[in-house]
């Protein structure tokens, strides 16, 4: 006869290490990197598109998400709220999700199309040819005293 033993994790005294980074507002953009609730994602350029995917299951894209596009950075908002009869161990990630990520030249803020399907949101951006991002500019000479006539 064999006994199965079940051992819980302890409690631990301190904070998780990606809950360090919550008091620094300077080290944010390290915290996705740490967070366990952070929303993953892939992009890439395709067809004449920029598209995002977003790895979100179970959410209800009708209520639970937000997309919204404000000076080139697309921000993608969502929510999951954890279920309050569940009285065993989970590893799932429950509360607000939120990801930016910054449009690339050319893209049309105006023709963003987003659809969800079997846990994953994609959200695409026409991108028109990249306009140039530097111009060179002329500096002329200023007119000497011999060019206005000396007086």
């Amino acid at each position: 006869m064999s006994t199965v033993s079940v051992r819980r994790r302890p409690i631990s005294l301190f904070p998780e290490f990606s809950e360090l980074f919550a008091g620094f507002p300077s080290l944010t953009g390290l915290r996705p990197a740490f967070d366990t609730r952070v929303m993953r994602l892939e992009d890439e350029m395709k067809d004449g598109h920029y598209v995002v995917r977003a790895e979100m299951p179970g959410i209800d894209p009708a209520k639970d998400i937000d997309i919204t596009v404000r000076d080139g950075q697309l921000t993608i908002r969502a929510e999951r709220a954890e279920k309050k009869d569940f009285d065993g161990r989970s590893e799932f990630s429950y509360g607000s999700f939120i990801r930016s990520v910054s449009l690339p030249a050319g893209a049309d803020e105006g023709s963003i199309d987003a659809t969800y399907d079997q846990g994953i949101l994609t959200v695409s951006v026409a991108v028109s040819e990249a306009k140039p991002a530097e111009r060179r500019i002329e500096v002329h000479s200023a007119p000497t005293d011999s060019d206005r006539g000396a007086r």
